[in-house]
């Protein structure tokens, strides 16, 4: 037999495990929600298809350690930034299921760190300085 609540939510069983609380947010919202969640997984497949570049492809640019710590950082970056998305679109559909403020977005910082260190690093490369 069943309980009241779920005799009256019509959503599946992950769905009320995943989200428990609120009500369904405009399919608009929850439709960007995802969109933004797939641009945040592109982002993370590029990081992680740049590592595989830089070991497969750079043996005559980068010394073998230099280029295994790059592609490993690389790889890295894209499993965090991968993680980091979910989670964040676990976050902002439960936000919009409870009526509640959006959470800041804390992927956007590790993004842009990442990068700079990654272009410093590139530089410090190319000028010879590593």
């Amino acid at each position: 037999m069943s309980d009241d609540n779920s005799s009256q939510d019509s959503r599946s069983r992950i769905a009320r495990r995943v989200f428990p609380d609120g009500v369904d947010p405009d399919p608009r919202f929850t439709l960007a929600n995802e969109r933004t969640f797939l641009s945040w997984i592109r982002t993370a497949l590029a990081f992680i298809g740049g590592g595989i570049a830089v070991e497969a492809f750079t043996s005559e640019i980068f010394t073998p350690g230099l280029r295994a710590t790059l592609s490993i950082v690389l790889m890295v970056i894209g499993f965090i930034l991968a993680a980091g998305a979910a989670v964040r679109w676990h976050r902002i559909e439960s936000a919009m299921r409870r009526k509640t403020s959006l959470p800041l977005p804390l992927i956007i910082p590790i993004v842009s760190l990442a990068s700079a260190l990654g272009a410093g690093l590139l530089v410090l490369v190319f000028a010879g300085l590593l």
